[in-house]
């Protein structure tokens, strides 16, 4: 199985533009809103030509390849904060059971 180190390592010989270099944090954001807009994109076409009506068998395949974009510029940005993306993971669903535990989760704003 693939860890997020794993695939972390190998992301890194893939990247053009090194994740320190000073445009690399709008090379990312750029990056990651791209592929973000291709998948809203693809289930567009799902709305379009197949009436709404998601099929994984379908069109899981189509999104998952656009979600491996995803997850290279999510791992990209991690790099330029200076976090991996375990860390990043993990600092997420420790805020996720917080606000679980404190009855916010469906709320909405960043300050629950």
């Amino acid at each position: 199985m693939l860890t997020f180190d794993d695939y972390s390592n190998a992301a890194k010989r893939t990247a053009l533009i090194p994740p320190r270099e000073p445009e690399s944090f709008y090379y990312g954001a750029l990056g990651l809103a791209g592929e973000a807009g291709e998948i809203a994109n693809k289930i567009k076409k799902v709305i379009r030509d197949n009436d709404g009506m998601f099929d994984s068998r379908l069109h899981g395949e189509v999104i998952a390849q656009e979600l491996g974009d995803v997850l290279w510029y999510l791992w990209y940005m991690a790099e330029v904060c200076g976090f991996t993306l375990d860390q990043v993971a993990a600092m997420n669903i420790q805020k996720l059971q917080d606000r679980k535990d404190r009855g916010v989760i469906s709320g909405s704003g960043d300050n629950r």
